[in-house]
């Protein structure tokens, strides 16, 4: 039933790792001052109990527009509720509940001209490979942070684009509402995912810092970029050659 997300890798661990490399200087001096600063880049040990007992017990209360779920405590279950101002709160996302989640198609298509992309600018997705190096790493950091899927981090889609644009020209988005409407989704799923573990794990802790932690026995691996996986990223396919603006 549940399907555990190991491909998302720990954006957190990114800006430490990349300080030593120098071509990615200019983007990670850039990346340190964005609105999501904090949801990329926190340092949180997952453990698997924790999300596991979250996702089993999770349901949507549409009335109240909140998420109910337990936790254990001291063996104990006690009440753990997650709403959309919590999320925001706890995510330091630095934007109000009015901010836009979509800028109109012409304002992301010059953003992503803008940005160098090298491809068909009327297809409904871009792929990651087709812009330069410094926003492929940008693109890429953002997509495992905050992409609600298990894989295809290849690929921007409509609502990844709109939270690229935002980044790049410095507008208001409202990443709070599509990060909560996609825990929505998944706790009104019959067939939930381990969605979010490191944003669950940072709630929880928000909530309820007496938790039991067994660094030993329960930690839930999450992969994270390290300099083998930064080479590849760097890496273009013939296919897909360096745009010439970077």
């Amino acid at each position: 039933m549940y399907c555990l997300i190991l491909c998302i890798t720990r954006a957190m661990y990114m800006i430490k790792t990349l300080s030593k490399m120098a071509g990615f200087k200019d983007i990670l001096e850039f990346m340190e001052r964005l609105p999501i600063q904090k949801a990329l880049s926190d340092q949180r040990l997952v453990f698997r109990s924790h999300i596991k007992y979250f996702w089993e017990k999770a349901t949507y209360d549409a009335a109240n527009k909140t998420i109910n779920s337990l936790v254990k405590v001291n063996g104990k279950d006690e009440p753990f509720i997650i709403t959309e101002q919590l999320v925001r709160e706890v995510l330091n996302f630095r934007v109000n509940e009015n901010s836009p989640t979509k800028f109109p198609e012409r304002m992301v298509k010059g953003c992503m001209l803008r940005m160098g992309y090298n491809g068909d600018l009327n297809k409904a997705n871009y792929l990651k490979a087709n812009f330069p190096r410094l926003y492929k790493f940008l693109i890429h950091s953002v997509l495992l942070a905050l992409s609600h899927r298990k894989g295809g981090y290849d690929v921007m889609r409509d609502y990844q684009m709109n939270m690229v644009t935002a980044l790049v020209l410095n507008k208001k988005y409202n990443f709070t509402k599509i990060v909560f409407h996609y825990l929505v989704e998944n706790a009104s799923s019959k067939e939930k995912t381990w969605l979010y573990p490191r944003f669950i794990q940072m709630i929880l802790d928000h909530a309820y810092p007496q938790l039991e932690r067994d660094e030993g026995n329960d930690l839930l691996v999450l992969y994270h970029i390290d300099n083998e996986s930064l080479k590849q990223l760097a890496r273009y396919h013939p296919n897909h050659p360096e745009p010439l603006s970077s």
